[in-house]
Order: structure tokens, then sequence, then C-alpha cells
């Protein structure tokens, strides 16, 4: 039964888990949180602090229980927060043993698990038997180096069980995060994962030197992708304007925190796939997210021209600056 006394455990030890991690703390008395490596936590207590994300963010030690154990995390705990890239999370439920079926599974993972090619609600409840009124999604434009510096940030939580929904949003409400609820789950999570290939396109044009103008209508003819997408995948009345799915797509787009526009620009200025890759450090959920949104829309066919050149440049090697040119001919 979801409470307000209900454990959170937080999964991951990036960026996103600990600006998460920060808001979690505010309603709660303390939380679990899982790290993969033992090193990184020894490190974190001895500085209050992730030594490696975020690092001006001081955190009380004695209010979080944190382990490497997997399995100690979901047995202690109620609702289990996944923050880790969506590469690597099979990789980190490799080691559980334990039944995930009578937990609350939110994600804040915004991509898609790959080899399934599925977006990570319906892979909790195909692989591990989670209800469907159990899963729920963070969406919105949350950038984590915001939250850390407590700037107004807007948080939509999306579950077909709108009770569970409006529990989680006050677990989450703080004087710096505003919350929402919708029964949209799917749209949110689909419109998060495709926003990321949406803002290595932004960053390839950003370093192919197109200017403001065309970075606007390049993004206006994104939400429309993103809009057909959503309405083939799961038809729905949905407001395609409001912040989970619009306000996420502009943020990511835009902003200088975002990795994966970093990325794209690097590519528009010349650098190799692999080359940008290494140099990051950080993983562009994008570029994932383009080989499963192309691989997924095989079935439905879709008009996407943006995610099309995207994956043209990213998997095919092709040219940034022709398939761009080519994709001028296409907007509207």
């Amino acid at each position: 039964m979801l409470n307000e006394k209900s454990k959170i455990a937080i999964l991951g030890g990036g960026s996103w888990a600990t600006a998460i991690a920060k808001i979690a703390l505010v309603n709660s008395s303390e939380v679990n949180w899982y790290m993969r490596r033992q090193e990184q936590i020894d490190e974190f207590i001895r500085l209050s602090k992730n030594p490696s994300y975020l690092t001006g963010v001081k955190f009380d030690t004695d209010r979080i229980n944190f382990t490497s154990n997997i399995n100690h995390v979901v047995a202690t705990s109620d609702i289990l927060i996944l923050a880790t890239p969506s590469p690597f999370l099979k990789q980190h439920l490799k080691k559980l043993r334990r039944k995930l079926d009578k937990k609350i599974i939110v994600s804040a993972i915004k991509g898609i698990v790959p080899d399934e090619n599925m977006i990570v609600s319906d892979y909790f409840e195909a692989f591990y038997n989670v209800p469907k009124d159990n899963i729920a999604v963070l969406a919105g434009p949350c950038h984590a180096e915001e939250v850390a510096l407590e700037r107004l940030s807007y948080l939509t939580i999306g579950c077909s069980s709108r009770e569970k929904a409006r529990m989680l949003a006050q677990r989450f409400s703080t004087s710096f995060i505003k919350t929402s609820i919708s029964d949209d789950m799917l749209g949110i999570e689909y419109s998060s994962v495709m926003k990321n290939i949406y803002s290595i396109a932004a960053g390839i044009c950003h370093g192919l030197k197109y200017g403001d103008n065309f970075q606007a209508v390049l993004i206006s003819n994104a939400i429309q992708e993103i809009n057909r997408f959503c309405n083939a995948i799961n038809p729905l009345h949905r407001d395609i304007n409001e912040p989970a799915y619009l306000g996420d797509l502009l943020v990511t787009a835009y902003s200088k925190f975002s990795r994966n526009r970093l990325f794209g620009t690097m590519i528009g200025k010349g650098y190799s796939v692999k080359t940008a890759q290494i140099e990051m450090e950080m993983i562009a959920e994008g570029y994932y997210a383009t080989k499963c949104i192309h691989e997924i829309n095989e079935k439905y066919r879709v008009s996407m021209p943006i995610v099309d050149a995207i994956y043209e440049i990213l998997y095919n090697r092709c040219s940034p600056t022709l398939e761009i040119r080519k994709l001028t001919e296409k907007l509207k």
C-alpha cells in the first residue's frame, strides 16, 4: 500500500539520481540509495557529496542508507526510483533475485531498453510481472543541474492509477519542484525518449552553423513528429503542448546543460560518433534512442524525417552536412 511512510529508494549514481535524492529528502526523513560501485559510496560518505556528479550539493549522509547490493535495496524499499542510463539497466538488474511485483516502480530513465526496443514501463511489466498500476514515470523539463541549484522546476508523474500518481506527486512536491499528474504514461515516456533524438538534431544543426530561425522550425517540426508517433503507438486525447512533452523537448534542445545537444554539436563540428562519445564521458541517451525508435517505426511507418536523418548520420555514417541539407527540404 502506497502512503506517505512508504520507503523510497534511488537506483543510480549519476547527476539525475543525485538530483532526485535531493528532492526526495525534502519530504522523507531518510532514503535508501543503491550505487553499483562501493568505492563511489565510500567517497560519497567521506565527502558528504557525490564525488563525480553535482559536486556542489551537500548531503546529510546520516539520512541516506547506501548499498551496493541491489537485492538489499529492493527488500528494504517500497518505491524504487530508477535513474540509471537505459543501456546499463539490464546490467544492474542481472544480480536481482527479489520479486518486484509488489513494488512501486518509478522510471526516471528517459531512454529505451536496448535489444528489446522497449520503454522501461513495458519492460518491467513484461519481464518482471509488475502490474501497470504499480509503474510510474517521472517526466518534464527538469535538468539535474538546475534542481541542484533549487531553481524552480516542473515534474509530471505519469501513472495509470491516478491515486498513486497523486501520492507520488505529494512526495516529490517541494518549494522548488511543482508537480502535476497524468494518465498518459506511454505518451510521456515515448516523448521523453524521443526528445533526446531531437536534441542531438539541434546540436548537429548548431555545429553546422544553422541559426536560431532554422532551430525554431526544426523544433516546431520535432513536436509534430512526437505527436504523430505517440498517436500511432497509443491513440489518446493529449495536449502535446504540455510541459511533459513540449516543455521537456524545448529545454533538452536548447539548454547548455543538455548532453544530447552537446553530443550533436560535436558531430556537427566534424567529430566522428565514436570520438564524440569518448570525449563526452557521459551517456547521450539519444544515440541509443535513435536506433530503437527507428526500428519500432518500421512497424508503424509514421512520417518522421528528423529521426530518419539522425539515424542516417549516427548509424550509416552519412554526412551531417548533406543529411541536414536534405532535411531542410522536408520541413515545413
